[in-house]
């Protein structure tokens, strides 16, 4: 979830904490739309992140050192200007507004003690950063804004600053609150994220469920016992953000962080979650997740589109090869003819278009077989068994190269899997090398490199160790399923694999020892897991020992076929399993 106003709540109670006193030693620029404060307080020194991206607003303080650029930017000039040196006096958020205002002291230039501000609005594509004076008026901003580009405000050095109330939205508590209510024409649940200030959809639906509410149900036809839960679930809010009872927890859902918020919520009640000390660590935790997985994804974008180019050449060859098999099944009507024509044609005169025959295969149905008038029987008859022949031959052809372009899509998809589950450089790496091996990649192309310079990396499959203490290895890649199935296992180990689609091979460790009935459903939910099936339904998986497995030859990575297995379904999951080291 974005920062809602009770996100920013939280985060402004820490940096206050924290913060004032401390006087701001370096200021850098580290991105085109951030600033990090480098701050000493009495007791520690600190580095807070001010992110104004408009994809990305955040603010939090951090552990990362970051560099800015060789020549600072004008902007930055600026905010050196007025707050290097400059002692925090407080770090505020007026209302529940996504703003986060930190107010220093500093001497001018005249050694007289002056005050700014450094204003940090986290509004999504509307983000700054914005340097306000003692009297309220902009200094600059990290982008500017003029009136061709707002009419409601500029954002320019000069102008006065202020927050514009575009959504006409409330404070929790304002007493117009209950009448706009009242006249709200759709549901309750929109109704709270559209009338109060800081109120995101995520804490609409906390508060509709305090009330036990429905969040479909009409705003405007609430009883006076449901207003009355409503206005208990309001001031649980209200007193909480009093007296700053945070307990910043991140929720995590198909493994990864799905969603934060301030304290622990009932909407989310059994999901898997982290408790942290501070709203810093939550976000630079949860944002440091989303933006590594950000990374990688940007960064397999390239072949990510060159996998879909070659998938969608495929279909396309396919749908060719499926409309010339269905042209080739005429073939035997042409035999048939060229059969007919040499039992019933003799009798024929020249110049006949067509032949009235009986079909002896269909007792003795009779059937009109057209005729070239220039050809005699006998060359009538030739055509038709060299169309069958050319037919034959185009089937037998199109059968095979369907079998190909049906095998290359299946390995294509394998690697699009491996791609989803790609976690860093080195997982991406290894599918690129893969890629360049089989052709898809020139050697100079996306690798950068010379054919056959370096070797590929290292496979490092995951490791899981289930319940029961058996030692289950997961390929994320064709190479790294290579490496778990043909040298991490050995003959009487486990493999298993999800049924007819992408996925990894997953391997069970037996050490001798048999695997039971909960060993099993482990392992099957794991491989069901690391596949392409949807993690919310049902899931078959194959398993069998290792020694059943087989490479083909000249097959590609990752691909292998077995005569003898079992199958179960199961749903995919992680549980009972604790994860080691990839």
């Amino acid at each position: 979830m974005a920062f809602d106003g009770i996100s920013v709540a939280a985060l402004v109670y820490e940096l206050n904490e924290r913060l004032s006193g401390g006087r701001i030693s370096k200021i850098i620029q580290p991105e085109t739309d951030a600033l990090l404060l480098h701050i000493k307080t009495r007791t520690e020194n600190l580095k807070l992140l001010l992110s104004a991206n408009p994809s990305l607003p955040l603010a939090y303080i951090t552990d990362k050192n970051l560099n800015g650029p060789p020549q600072a930017p004008a902007f930055l000039m600026l905010v050196r200007k007025h707050l290097s040196g400059a002692r925090i006096l407080s770090v505020t958020q007026p209302g529940l507004e996504r703003v986060i205002r930190l107010e220093a002291e500093h001497f001018d230039e005249m050694g007289d003690l002056t005050r700014h501000s450094l204003v940090l609005e986290l509004m999504g594509k509307h983000s700054n950063l914005i340097v306000v004076d003692n009297q309220e008026l902009i200094c600059d901003a990290i982008r500017r804004i003029g009136s061709g580009i707002s009419s409601v405000r500029e954002v320019l050095p000069g102008r006065p600053y202020f927050i514009p109330n575009t959504q006409d939205k409330l404070e929790l508590g304002d007493a117009a609150f209950w009448q706009r209510l009242a006249a709200w024409p759709g549901p309750l649940e929109k109704a709270l994220g559209g009338l109060l200030t800081g109120i995101s959809p995520q804490m609409a639906r906390e508060l509709v469920g305090q009330a036990g509410l429905e969040g479909s149900e009409s705003a405007g036809n609430l009883g006076p016992e449901e207003k009355l839960r409503l206005e208990q679930a309001l001031h649980w809010i209200q007193e909480r953000l009093i007296q700053h009872d945070f307990s910043p927890r991140i929720y995590y859902s198909g493994g990864g962080p799905a969603e934060f918020s301030a304290w622990g919520l009932a909407l989310y009640q059994g999901q898997d979650s982290v408790e942290y000390d501070s709203m810093s660590e939550l976000l630079q935790s949860y944002y440091g997740e989303r933006n590594a997985a950000a990374r990688i994804k940007q960064r397999s974008a390239e072949l990510r589109h060159l996998l879909t180019q070659t998938m969608e050449r495929d279909s396309r060859k396919r749908e060719i090869m499926e409309k010339q098999l269905k042209d080739a099944e005429k073939r035997d009507k042409y035999r048939l003819w060229g059969e007919l024509i040499q039992s019933f044609g003799y009798g024929l005169e020249a110049g006949a278009r067509e032949l009235a025959a009986k079909n002896y295969y269909d007792n003795d149905a009779e059937i009109i077989i057209p005729l070239d008038e220039t050809l005699s029987p006998q060359e009538n008859a030739a055509r038709y068994f060299e169309r069958y022949q050319k037919l034959k031959r185009t089937q037998e052809a199109t059968l095979q190269q369907l079998q190909e372009i049906d095998r290359e899509l299946e390995y294509l998809r394998s690697v699009e899997q491996a791609l989803n589950m790609a976690e860093g450089e080195e997982d991406l790496a290894a599918i690129k090398a893969e890629l360049t091996a089989e052709g898809y990649i020139r050697a100079r192309g996306l690798t950068g490199k010379k054919k056959g310079s370096g070797k590929p990396p290292k496979a490092r499959p995951l490791h899981y160790v289930s319940s029961e203490g058996f030692d289950f290895f997961v390929g994320k890649n064709n190479l790294q399923n290579e490496t778990v199935t043909f040298e991490l296992a050995s003959g009487n180990d486990w493999w298993f694999h999800a049924k007819g689609i992408a996925g990894s091979h997953v391997i069970v460790k037996t050490g001798g020892r048999e695997l039971t009935d909960q060993g099993f459903e482990e392992a099957a939910a794991l491989a069901a897991w690391y596949s392409s099936a949807p993690r919310d339904s049902k899931c078959e998986v194959d398993y069998t020992r290792r020694k059943e497995i087989k490479k083909p030859g000249n097959s590609k990575p990752g691909m292998v076929i077995y005569h003898s297995n079992y199958s179960m379904m199961v749903t995919p999951s992680l549980e009972g399993l604790s994860w080691i080291s990839s």
